[in-house]
């Protein structure tokens, strides 16, 4: 019945896109090529569409407030070409589609992001059972069922800043708490993307929210992203076990591939032998931020980078959160994934992207001596990450 419903979803959101398109009215595209019309739909009884930030130095960035996905993110290269630097759908119906393409592309990640081992928790003495989706664990919250799938209510001001919120109701997915949360996205003059994560309970929870863009700052889906340039301000990173869950273990980075305090390609150390790299086939680890001390996080420091040789186009990030998770793309074009076509029509490759995503440590309510996610009534979650686009 499960799979029956998401088919009919997708089955629906598919006549409604065939009806749009069969408009004679030539589309008025976006500067990344897209067509807000295959985004303007209705999931779930709420409007869907597609809202562009745009500055006046050629950067654009276009969002679907469902599950407050980026759908693309225009930064002028180094020879002023538009160039798309994230991975994503060109339209609504295959980003609703969990059964044929399932992805978390762009999206405002809830209400925990990452993992929890065996989806379980304690917290003020009572154990929460979560939902279970990839494997024995609870990942981003529910995946399919978590909120980046599900539909935001959308608030643009002006051209360069959407507020999108969701209210998540006590037990969904297992998680304690009715939850109203609020992502602001914000695109400023001096090519910031600025990303900030508000919310509020009624009772007792945990949240850790993210964005999950993928990135190649090439802007060539059709390669891997080996000779991106990574830096990492992380002395130490979280190992994992074979279900990429934390064991506990707090390691420094210092003689393994895990060193990215030097900048240096991701190609040159994604394949060795080291054994969390060949678990993961890549990098799919938290890196524990040097510019989270005593318990704040400076998010005027860069705390990672990512930049293409290709294109010039350089990014750095900020955040005000202890963790990062480095993710490789390691599942992209591998098994069934191989063969969905993305935005222009593209396959993509085994490692075609880096994530960078900030958050509190995975698994952390399991780790009482890390940093908790816990948020009570009364108190303000607030969560921000920036990314700087520039080129050098």
């Amino acid at each position: 019945m499960k799979n029956l419903k998401k088919v009919l979803l997708g089955c629906g959101v598919m006549l409604a896109m065939f009806s749009a398109c069969n408009s004679s009215e030539k589309p008025q595209l976006t500067v990344s090529g897209l067509d807000p019309v295959k985004f303007d739909t209705v999931i779930n009884s709420k409007p869907v569409k597609l809202y562009t930030l745009k500055n006046q130095n050629g950067m654009e960035v276009c969002i679907t407030n469902y599950g407050g996905r980026i759908v693309s993110l225009v930064v002028p290269d180094k020879d002023g070409k538009p160039t798309d630097v994230v991975l994503g759908f060109d339209n609504i119906a295959q980003y609703a589609d969990t059964l044929n393409s399932p992805s978390d592309y762009g999206s405002s990640v809830g209400r925990y992001a990452n993992r929890i081992k065996e989806g379980k928790f304690v917290l003020n003495d009572t154990t929460y059972q979560l939902k279970k989706n990839d494997g024995p664990n609870c990942l981003h919250g529910g995946g399919n069922t978590g909120w980046m799938h599900q539909v935001y209510d959308a608030e643009q001001i002006g051209d360069s800043i959407l507020k999108l919120t969701i209210v998540a109701e006590d037990g969904e997915n297992g998680f304690p708490g009715k939850v109203t949360a609020v992502t602001t996205y914000k695109l400023t003059a001096d090519n910031i993307l600025d990303m900030t994560w508000e919310a509020e309970s009624d009772k007792p929870t945990i949240i850790n929210q993210t964005n999950h863009n993928y990135y190649n700052l090439s802007g060539d889906f059709t390669q891997a992203a080996y000779d991106q340039v990574l830096y990492v301000n992380a002395d130490n990173f979280t190992p994992s076990d074979k279900l990429y869950i934390p064991t506990g273990e707090i390691k420094s980075v210092e003689g393994t591939p895990m060193d990215f305090r030097t900048p240096h390609a991701v190609g040159d150390s994604i394949k060795s032998e080291f054994d969390q790299i060949q678990n993961a086939t890549g990098y799919d680890h938290n890196f524990c931020l040097n510019t989270y001390k005593d318990g704040k996080g400076d998010d005027t420091q860069v705390c990672a980078s990512l930049y293409s040789p290709k294109t010039g186009i350089f990014m750095e990030m900020y955040t005000n959160e202890p963790g990062v998770q480095v993710y490789s793309g390691n599942f992209q074009g591998v098994g069934a994934d191989a063969d969905i076509i993305r935005k222009h029509g593209l396959k993509y490759p085994k490692h075609v992207s880096i994530c960078l995503e900030s958050q509190k440590y995975p698994d952390s309510p399991n780790h009482k001596d890390w940093i908790q996610p816990i948020l009570n009534p009364g108190e303000k979650y607030y969560s921000h990450a920036a990314y700087r686009f520039s080129i050098k």
